[in-house]
């Protein structure tokens, strides 16, 4: 299925197809369509979409930005994919694709937040820490009562790193990354 994927930072018109699919995503937070905008075009070097030529729908989506006071940290805001390319390793690649970029070869750990019920997360980032031979760190950083007066679920941190290990790409699958 991957051999007849795009890969590539999205552009403003992206928008509304990342809209969708994060709200094909649950329990994945809705952002509003302004801040899917905002992350398609001043966040687009920290973003990657797949996408399969000639279909409307989205395939796959990461959001993210280095951390200002550690420039070092790309924090991932949202990895989501569509149902019917689950299971095939899509996020895995997306997420390669992304940090071999040569803007982001300065990026030594990855911080993401996640809620205590959303299995996928917990799967996907710490296998991805297992395949990469990363150490991975967990705290809680939002916590339920304190940071959301109740309304939603504690996001834990994990910090994984370094990450020397997941800078390349195959020869054969480089193509198909397009800025």
């Amino acid at each position: 299925m991957q051999d007849a994927l795009t890969f590539r930072a999205p552009r403003p018109e992206d928008g509304p197809r990342v809209t969708r699919l994060i709200a094909d995503c649950p329990p994945l937070d809705l952002n509003s369509a302004y801040c899917n905008l905002l992350q398609c075009t001043h966040f687009a070097g920290t973003c990657i979409l797949a996408e399969r030529r000639g279909e409307a729908a989205l395939l796959g989506w990461i959001s993210g930005y280095l951390i200002p006071e550690s420039p070092d940290k790309l924090f991932i805001w949202q990895v989501a994919v569509a149902e019917s390319a689950r299971g095939q390793g899509l996020a895995g690649n997306m997420l390669k694709r992304l940090l071999a970029r040569p803007s982001l070869q300065g990026v030594r750990y990855l911080v993401t937040t996640i809620t205590p019920d959303n299995d996928a997360s917990w799967a996907f980032f710490r296998g991805f820490a297992a395949r990469h031979g990363c150490s991975i760190a967990e705290r809680p950083l939002f916590e339920k009562e304190r940071h959301f007066a109740g309304r939603h679920e504690t996001e834990w941190e994990l910090t994984i790193g370094p990450l020397s290990a997941v800078r390349s790409i195959p020869k054969g699958e480089q193509r198909h990354e397009q800025t």
